[in-house]
């Protein structure tokens, strides 16, 4: 499990979308972190983590992406996942991460429903 994790970003109007693929660990949350702390620092408010290529989230990743709600709240932004995995889906509730980031099925609902609030 040591798979070093990717990320492609996709800047639209006012939506940034980071797509990852791989393990979500410490090095791999650090990399989501920074891209999301760039993209903010560029104007973006609104962040969609398409999780459709990460299979498994390690608690640090899960702290780290805490960190980013807790970020994207401070600047008044939102931070939306999409694609997750049944267990990660379900880790995301039972961890909180759902009551301030929202989650929605695929990347097309997302931003139908979710980039436009």
């Amino acid at each position: 499990m040591t798979e070093a994790l990717k990320l492609t970003i996709d800047r639209r109007d006012g939506l940034a979308v980071i797509y990852t693929e791989g393990y979500i660990n410490n090095q791999g949350g650090e990399e989501i972190a920074r891209a999301a702390y760039e993209l903010v620092d560029g104007g973006y408010r609104r962040l969609l983590l398409n999780l459709t290529g990460t299979k498994i989230i390690n608690s640090i990743g899960i702290s780290i992406l805490i960190e980013i709600i807790e970020k994207m709240l401070e600047v008044e932004g939102k931070l939306m996942f999409c694609a997750l995995t049944p267990t990660i889906e379900k880790t995301f509730h039972i961890m909180g991460l759902a009551q301030y980031a929202a989650i929605y099925p695929d990347e097309e609902s997302a931003v139908a429903q979710g980039a436009a609030t």
